[in-house]
């Protein structure tokens, strides 16, 4: 048993450190709130860490032995770290293609956009026409403006096209502008957090609970949600400066238990 106890004490732990290589270098370059919450990358990393912090030690504990041949043990040790780095290199990859790239301002609300949201066609058409603001390899989530553009046929073939669930103009790059350039359309686009879309009336109490808290105004032109996979945000900025002053999650509602019926007999009927 202390052999057991052992191999899967130092299983775990080279589990344990390679995959907090992995999901840190992540986190920290381009899935820092609020783009963890807004890609809804928990899942991907439950299985992840289900394969390799329970599953793969859990086997080397099962099929430890102090009486089994060292050549068998690292066979079978090998095999279920090949298998452990297979679901590794998966889910590294899926968070990997869906890393935010930006944080686009269109229309009337505030977007993440993530690295398969952009096709290579668009990608390519990016480094082309517009190269300060297109993504590379190497590129950190970034605050954009994305305006449809000028010309009236591109900017209808992209409404229609968004409209039948194809291609909208948050992930076309060559449309990007600086963040600075698109906060007087902003500015008119900021309500009152009763006003915004999205959240449920009692979404809205819960956020301006954690307003207040935050010594922030609730009747003030400051809020516009924040949009992604995940469930929706709510962005606050300063009415003057523009700049982002919060973000905030809806808590989830907790819902009161049925009260249980008391057992007995039935009230008897008169007559």
């Amino acid at each position: 048993m202390r052999f057991r106890l052992k191999a899967l004490g130092l299983h775990l732990l080279g589990s344990v450190i390679v995959l907090a290589l992995v999901l840190g270098t992540l986190y920290c370059g381009w899935y820092r709130w609020p783009g963890w919450f807004l890609a809804d990358a928990l899942p991907v990393v439950t299985v992840l860490a289900g394969v390799d912090l329970a599953l793969g030690p859990l086997l080397t504990f099962v099929i430890a032995g102090a009486s089994k041949p060292r050549r068998v043990f690292a066979r079978d040790v090998a095999i279920i770290v090949a298998v452990q780095l297979c679901a590794l290199i998966y889910g590294s990859a899926l968070l990997w293609n869906g890393r935010p790239l930006y944080y686009a301002f269109s229309e009337n609300v505030l977007q993440l956009v993530q690295a398969y949201d952009i096709d290579a066609h668009e990608w390519a058409l990016g480094r082309q026409q517009n190269p300060e603001l297109a993504p590379h390899w190497y590129s950190l989530p970034r605050w954009i403006w994305a305006p449809l553009p000028q010309d009236p046929n591109e900017r209808e073939k992209i409404v229609t096209a968004a409209v039948v669930g194809g291609d909208d103009v948050i992930s076309m790059p060559r449309y990007f502008k600086r963040w600075e350039q698109g906060l007087p359309d902003l500015q008119k686009q900021l309500k009152k957090v009763d006003d915004v879309a999205y959240f449920s009336n009692a979404d809205k109490v819960g956020l301006k609970a954690l307003m207040r808290t935050a010594g922030l105004a609730t009747d003030q032109l400051n809020s516009i949600p924040l949009t992604g996979r995940g469930k929706p945000l709510l962005a606050v900025f300063d009415p003057t400066s523009l700049k982002v002053q919060a973000i905030f999650k809806v808590k989830e509602q907790v819902r009161p238990r049925p009260k249980a019926r008391r057992r007995g007999r039935p009230p008897s009927r008169k007559k």
